[in-house]
């Protein structure tokens, strides 16, 4: 897992649904489905009451970055995966407090990032 974590932050930047499906389909598929369903199922674990938003937010941040590299083309994927891909990963983001803002605060870090990386 920690190796699939490394390359999906510092490997994975899709801009689109084909770079996401690249990804998905060439020799890091495994690293990007082992992070999403750890994510999906976490999220899950907390939409359903196992663990509490408010301690879940406390000791965790890395889903909003998860989040981060999907959301822009989500809709598409669940055309693609069917209609609750990653659906509950997005409902933790939306109980979240200010889980909306801060996929766009981390949006705009990464791209920050690799702006300052490329240089």
């Amino acid at each position: 897992m920690r190796k699939a974590r490394d390359w999906y932050f510092s490997q994975f930047h899709p801009q689109s649904l084909s770079d996401y499906n690249d990804a998905l389909f060439g020799p890091y598929s495994g690293f990007i489905r082992m992070v999403s369903s750890y994510w999906e199922m976490a999220a899950a674990l907390v939409n359903n009451g196992a663990i509490s938003l408010e301690m879940f937010n406390d000791t965790n941040g890395e889903q909003i970055d998860v989040f981060t590299k999907i959301e822009p083309f989500l809709v598409e994927l669940r055309a693609q995966r069917g209609p609750n891909y990653m659906a509950n990963l997005e409902k933790l983001i939306d109980a979240t407090p200010d889980g909306r803002e801060r996929v766009k605060e981390s949006r705009e870090l990464m791209h920050d990032m690799r702006t300052k990386l490329s240089s």
